[in-house]
């Protein structure tokens, strides 16, 4: 994978938005994460699903006799700091800002704790891709020239061959396609994985295909799941109706921006103030 240097991050920048959009697909900062924040994010996600019933998870529809092995904890933005200061990484932010658009949201923030012995997944693309199997559901045209979502993967554990570090088909994001039951052998057989040491963050376009691997190892695999959107797109978890008013009273504006709080839409217009609010002259007023 393309490793992303912050201390040169506008110059590389071209690079990084071909790699992710018409490249491989994915980019590594290495080390975006101190020894501290990590510890305190594995911390808490394995003390939560230890004592947590299962929740809802995806992509394991062939492994149902194992899916106790695959352990999700939701909505992390409301169970600590160090998510906040996920979620915010100042390199990530600016590859999501020119990516997305600089009003981008936040979709998701999540942790997949892989059991050892735990199961795979099949190949997939993410949301708001990841029912693409039912294509009529979609927009006739709708296709991989611009982008709508962008993952980050922060490990909490290494990720390796052996631990079941995610594994993804190189370019695959070129056609907007849900991998079919007939994919699969070529995509085994071809993947690259995403490795990397606790710390490291993985940017990827979700229009690649990709999935988590089986656990061979004796410890378990940890990440946690950012997911980006564009602005108008819904989010998959709700972030307003799922965070406390603490977390949104000390939030900066960017973290403002990712929970949608800054975005007008959905919007009552009975009720709205009598003002031209959209078009250029309009933000010339402003």
């Amino acid at each position: 994978m393309f490793e992303v240097d912050i201390d040169r991050l506008d110059e590389q920048m071209p690079d990084i938005i071909a790699e992710l959009l018409t490249g491989p697909g994915a980019v590594v900062i290495r080390k975006a994460f101190t020894d501290e924040q990590v510890a305190a994010a594995r911390d808490y996600i394995i003390t939560e699903s230890d004592g947590e019933a299962e929740r809802e998870t995806h992509f394991h529809g062939a492994n149902e006799d194992k899916v106790h092995l695959q352990r999700r904890v939701w909505n992390l933005l409301n169970k600590g700091e160090v998510f906040e200061a996920m979620v915010q990484h100042p390199a990530v932010a600016k590859i999501a800002s020119v990516f997305l658009g600089d009003k981008f949201i936040l979709g998701s923030i999540a942790a997949n704790r892989l059991l050892p012995g735990g199961p795979g997944q099949e190949p997939h693309i993410d949301y708001p891709y990841w029912d693409l199997y039912e294509r009529e559901g979609f927009p006739t045209a709708i296709n991989s020239s611009f982008p709508l979502n962008l993952q980050a993967t922060i490990p909490l554990d290494p990720f390796n061959a052996t631990s079941g570090a995610s594994a993804f088909l190189a370019g695959s994001q070129g056609e907007l396609l849900y991998p079919d039951k007939g994919d699969r052998d070529r995509f085994f057989a071809e993947a690259d994985r995403m490795a990397g040491d606790p710390g490291d963050c993985i940017i990827f376009n979700g229009m690649v295909w990709h999935c988590a691997m089986p656990n061979n190892s004796d410890h378990d695999r940890t990440a946690v799941l950012i997911e980006y959107l564009a602005k108008f797109v819904t989010p998959l978890e709700d972030q307003k109706s799922g965070v406390r008013q603490e977390v949104i009273d000390r939030g900066t504006p960017l973290l403002h921006q990712l929970m949608s709080l800054t975005y007008p839409y959905p919007k009552l217009f009975d009720e709205a103030e009598a003002a031209v609010a959209i078009g250029r002259d309009a933000v010339k007023q402003k």
